[in-house]
Order: structure tokens, then sequence, then C-alpha cells
């Protein structure tokens, strides 16, 4: 798949172990699976196969707290009872939001995802 980011300071904390290790306070171990996660929404050929991953926990967002996040889906960058997690809105072959709100559907065609952010839950 390929990824984009909403910003290079995103980027920067997807890419740069440093970065990512500040990002968590220095732990390293949580560095090192955001990587992990971001190695593997890059080498699945679709967002299916993340999506039918378990350990991703992928879900979609709605809007809480006032916040917008409807098109948008989530996955644990370590586990359930982490906090952390990867925001991401799947884009079409125009880098564009893709339209359909079924996950079916959307899962099966998308190969573009932008990875809106890392953020600790419920903040």
């Amino acid at each position: 798949m390929e990824l984009t980011y909403a910003s290079e300071k995103l980027e920067a904390q997807c890419t740069s172990f440093k970065t990512a290790k500040k990002l968590f306070g220095g732990d390293a171990a949580l560095a090192e699976k955001l990587f992990s996660r971001i190695n593997a929404l890059k080498q699945a050929p679709s967002l299916k196969d993340i999506a039918s991953q378990h350990q991703f926990h992928f879900h979609q967002l709605a809007n809480k707290g006032g916040r917008d996040l409807r098109g948008c889906y989530a996955i644990d960058v370590k586990s359930r009872a982490n906090p952390w997690r990867l925001i991401l809105r799947p884009l079409d072959e125009n880098k564009e939001e893709f339209e359909s709100f079924r996950i079916d559907e959307m899962a099966s065609n998308v190969e573009i995802v932008k990875i809106i952010e890392v953020s600790k839950h419920y903040e």
C-alpha cells in the first residue's frame, strides 16, 4: 500500500526512530511497534489485509467530542490495553477521500492510505 502523511512532523514520527521514541516519552519498544505497524501497512496489498488481521484492531471512527472523524479508521499501535493508536484515512486512486463507508467494499479497494495522526486514545 502507498502511504501519505498529514504533515511533515507526522511523517518524521513514523519514519525516524529518534522522533518516534521522543513521541512516546523514550519508550523504544513502543517506537518499534509503531514502525512495525507502518511496515505492515506498506507491505499490505490493500487495506483489507490489515482489516482482516485481529491484532491491528482495525475500526471505524465517528464524530466524538466535537471532532469529526467520519471516514477515518484506527489501528492500535501496540494492543487494546495500550492507549496509542494510528489514525488513517483511506484514499482512492486520485488520492481523494474514499467515498464508500461500507468497510468491506472500502477495504478491498483501498491501496492508498493517509496517516492522519498518532495519538493517545481519548486525549
